[in-house]
This record gives C-alpha cells, structure tokens and sequence, in this order.
C-alpha cells in the first residue's frame, strides 16, 4: 500500500536556520513528500525554490502538494551527489540555501513493497531511484564473503558482520535469498540469545548496511556537500539533517574543514591583524536535536541531528 504521510523532522528548527530570504533562492535536496520544502515555498514569494528527488512516487505526490502553495518551485528527478549539474543546466551559480534530511522517508519505509523496512515481508530491493539496477537483492546474493563483512561493519557498524556474512553464502547455496523476511532470518540464527535480547530490531544495522551500499549515501553526500558549501552566497546557510552516526560524521568533518582555519593562533611571527578569518561558520556550536514533544508526536525524530553552516565571506 502507498502511503504519502510524512512528519518533517526538526520542521522550526529548520526553516529558523535557514534565515529564509523571501527573494532568495533554495534548494530542497531531498524533497520526499515536501514537508519541509511546503514551508520554504511559503516563505519565499519572490524567490524560487529547486527540489530535487530520485523517488518518482515522491516527485508525482509533491508535484501536485507544492502547487497548492506555489508555483516559483521546479522539481528535478536526479541524485543529489549530482546537484553541479543540476544548477549549472538551470543557470545559477549561487544559492542562499539548501536542506538536506538525510536516510529514508516515513513513506519509504511504510510502503513495504519498496524492501526497506524489516517490519514488512516483501522483495529485497531498497531502491531510492527505481530505475537503477542493482538492488539489495543483487548484494546479498552475489557479493562475496569479505565485501558483505566489509558492508556490514562499515555501513552498518554490526559486530556480528562475518557471521551474519557468513551465513548469508551457506544459505544462498542452497536458494537465493529474495525477500526481507529471508533475510531476517538470516540475521536472526546468525546471533546469540544474548544479542537478540538487546533492545530494537536485530536486522536494523543490516538493513541500513544495505541500503547505503545501493544507494551509495555515503559518497553522494560527500561530494553533493561539497559542491552546495561552495555555491553558498555570502550569508547563505546550509541545514543537514542526519539519522545516523556515519552520515553525521561527514557533515561533522566536513562543516569543520570549511569553518576553522588550522593553525591559527598568535605567536612570535604572527599578529593578531594577520590571523585568517574562515569564509564560513558553524551556526550552532553543538548539534540540534528533536524536543521532548515532538518525540512523542513523531518517534523518528528521536534520533535526527541538524547542523548548520553559513557562508560568511
């Protein structure tokens, strides 16, 4: 069943580190349902707001929900990792923002059918752009034993990642493994009793190891981060929203790279007129988090960070 209900995450907290100028010009580089980008477009009557999706049901849905704000909006099917591209076909140079919500929508994971969720029995696929070719199904039936540990305990951080590896090859020789399900269980006879024990599910590391590996998360961030901090007009700010450690991580690094100068200190042969100013800064010092109530209004906010970085010169 499709769903279109989706809660945007740190929705004030967002749009207040954005300093949205209703002139300006944003880009919404994970659109999904457009809870956030709704509100953008709210704001921006004189301005114009790029999203961009690789979901085609999420382009089809938000297509239809943005017109009921505005029309100064342009959706754009593509992965964000390619957003150089995108902006230079639409002719602009600089923005004065951007949003980044990181992982899976709420519709993703509810439409069991896509093979996301662990909760639902369906193909292993975990497909972000349908059109692609490889799937989750693909990894776990044809990767080898030392790729799949690698997948596991660098995506997925799982300290069971060569048993569980392991146990995927011994059952695959018999049949492949096709569903979520299968997979599960899998997962499941690959742990202890003292393991599966443990709060949360045993197959979420596995299952987030997997759909980073498919839709390679980790490298488009990178360099579609890259590509937005240097498009930034000065006073431009950019809001990243993760929901896990190895996506924090790159934002962490990266937003630290651009808005500190190394070395920087005065001494013997360096003044204090001489010391170098970075060109961007981090707005907040520490990481934002979901409130109390909105936890309980939307449980996956629990473990949403934002961050924040202005262009400064």
């Amino acid at each position: 069943m499709k769903s279109n209900v989706h809660i945007p995450v740190l929705l004030d907290e967002v749009i207040s580190g954005l300093n949205i100028k209703s002139n300006g010009y944003y880009v919404d580089m994970t659109m999904g349902r457009a809870g956030h980008s709704r509100v953008i477009l709210s704001k921006i009557k004189d301005g114009f707001l790029l999203d961009i999706d690789q979901d085609d049901e999420a382009i089809e849905y938000s297509t239809k929900f943005l017109k009921e704000t505005g029309t100064n909006f342009k959706i754009v099917k593509a992965n964000f990792k390619d957003i150089g591209n995108v902006l230079d076909k639409e002719g602009v140079k600089e923005i004065d923002g951007a949003l980044y919500d990181l992982g899976v929508s709420s519709p993703q994971f509810d439409e069991g059918y896509r093979g996301f969720s662990y909760r639902f029995d369906a193909p292993l696929d975990m497909r972000m752009d349908l059109e692609k070719s490889l799937t989750a199904k693909e990894v776990v039936n044809t990767y080898s034993l030392k790729d799949l540990t690698r997948i596991f305990r660098d995506y997925g951080e799982e300290k069971d990642s060569y048993q569980i590896a392991k146990n995927i090859l011994k059952t695959r020789e018999i049949k492949p493994i096709e569903t979520t399900f299968e997979l599960v269980d899998v997962i499941k006879k690959s742990k202890t009793m003292k393991e599966l024990r443990k709060p949360g599910h045993p197959a979420k590391q596995i299952f987030q190891a997997l759909r980073i590996e498919v839709n390679n998360e980790l490298g488009s961030l990178q360099i579609s981060l890259e590509d937005v901090i240097n498009r930034l007009k000065v006073g431009g700010r950019i809001c990243v929203i993760t929901f896990q450690s190895l996506e924090d991580r790159i934002v962490k690094n990266l937003f630290k790279k651009y808005s500190v100068v190394e070395g920087n200190r005065v001494n013997d042969f360096i003044s204090s007129k001489d010391i170098k100013t970075p060109d961007y800064k981090e707005v907040n010092r520490h990481v934002i988090i979901a409130s109390e109530d909105e936890i309980k209004e939307n449980p996956r906010s629990k473990s949403a960070k934002l961050r924040i970085l202005e262009r400064l010169k």
